[in-house]
């Protein structure tokens, strides 16, 4: 378990699944800037019941609040093979959770767990450019713009340019500093 201010991440565990399911499978509440795809459930079981959403490439941790509730997740994986990176996503499941810094407090965490134990140079984040919590917290994380992919997301029914920003193990992280 990484443990913030805030918040803890922690794995999925089984007693978890029903209720990150019906999160998975809100649509509506997702947003327009998350994937709004749904894997079937037995898929989504399935997955648990093979790795917990816990492998050496790609994983998925829980953000919990001090009062225990789950209030969303953050995930890592590998963007395109040849890359030295990781991407991050994250959503939180209910807007009663949103603008409390969880969200900032998970990627900075996730940020440090990757950084101090994995081998990738690189953390990157792909955002919707009119999605502005996510390039408030990319901003706050300490990540560089790159440029903007044109077209790169399909998503609510058309194509969308994202941002890419990135974090080096190299680069000043904002909240450690001090």
């Amino acid at each position: 378990m990484l443990k913030g201010k805030r918040i803890s991440l922690r794995p999925i565990r089984e007693a978890d699944l029903d209720a990150v399911y019906a999160a998975h499978e809100d649509i509506a509440n997702r947003g327009a800037y998350f994937p709004l795809g749904v894997e079937s459930e037995a898929a989504f079981r399935r997955a648990f019941t093979e790795h917990g959403y816990w492998q050496r490439e790609a994983g998925t941790l829980l953000i919990d609040t001090r009062d225990g509730e789950i209030a969303g997740h953050v995930e890592f994986f590998k963007p395109v093979s040849y890359w030295d990176a990781f991407e991050l996503s994250y959503q939180l499941y209910d807007q009663r959770f949103a603008s409390h810094g969880y969200a900032t407090e998970a990627v900075q965490l996730m940020v440090d767990y990757l950084l101090g134990t994995k081998k990738q140079h690189r953390v990157q984040l792909c955002v919707v450019p009119e999605n502005v919590a996510s390039v408030r917290i990319a901003e706050k994380c300490g990540f560089t713009l790159e440029g903007t992919m044109r077209g790169a997301f399909f998503n609510d029914g058309r194509n969308q340019d994202v941002l890419m920003y990135s974090l080096l193990r190299t680069d000043p992280r904002p909240w450690r500093e001090g």
